[in-house]
């Protein structure tokens, strides 16, 4: 049985990847740039120091990576205050604790965001423990942000919740099983294919199945 359940922040308890995106299309036409708005939305949830490389190109890192990133700070912070929980966030972290299991919440995000995010859904008052971007040497899909969630908690066997291809991905190099929500707009296909073992509409539908017994298979 599972002690530690893992759940990533960004587009998985909140609905914040649509933002992500429209805040790194600003950055990039800052610099004149004009990357698809459904490429910069497939990069969602992988580290900000891999986005640009994938979106861009690996000439458009080493020329803007720096200065991009940047200004999506000030793009996304200009966005932040519209972001919401989804629906059954805080509830799923109730279920997950009145069950026994350490909760850890894994942001790979700035800080600030993160303290914003969890204020949201009062997350801290559940959670055991969280992360944010200064908790790892490597971002997503690296394993590095799940293992540091780990061992917050001396955790010893967990699950990963995530909401993009790049947290199942994540999960599988850490050695975790995970559990994919739709709410980052990936495909049920793809987020199988990436390692997810089930994937669900969101959190509320998540601690129905919680309720129902879903992680006794894990």
């Amino acid at each position: 049985m599972i002690d530690t359940v893992v759940l990533d922040v960004d587009g998985t308890l909140v609905d914040s990847n649509y933002h992500h995106t429209l805040a790194w299309a600003r950055a990039f036409g800052r610099h004149h740039r004009f990357p698809p708005l459904w490429r910069i939305h497939r990069a969602i949830g992988m580290g900000g120091d891999k986005l640009v490389a994938e979106v861009a190109g690996q000439e458009a890192e080493d020329e803007l990576g720096d200065a991009l990133r940047d200004r999506w700070t000030a793009e996304f912070d200009q966005l932040i205050g519209e972001v919401r929980p989804f629906t059954g966030s805080r509830h799923l972290l109730e279920l997950l604790k009145q069950r026994g299991l350490k909760v850890v919440l894994a942001s790979s995000g700035q800080p600030k965001h993160v303290e914003a995010f969890l204020d949201l859904f009062d997350g801290k008052s559940l959670a055991d423990a969280w992360t944010t971007a200064e908790d790892a040497a490597e971002s997503k899909p690296a394993a590095d942000l799940l293992l540091a969630a780990l061992a917050r908690v001396d955790g010893s066997t967990g699950v990963m919740v995530g909401d993009a291809t790049w947290d199942a991905q994540s999960a599988q190099a850490a050695g975790l099983s995970s559990i994919a929500l739709r709410t980052g707009g990936f495909g049920d296909d793809e987020l199988r294919e990436a390692g997810a073992t089930t994937v669900l509409d969101g959190p509320q539908a998540l601690a129905d199945a919680v309720a129902q017994g879903l992680l006794e298979q894990f």
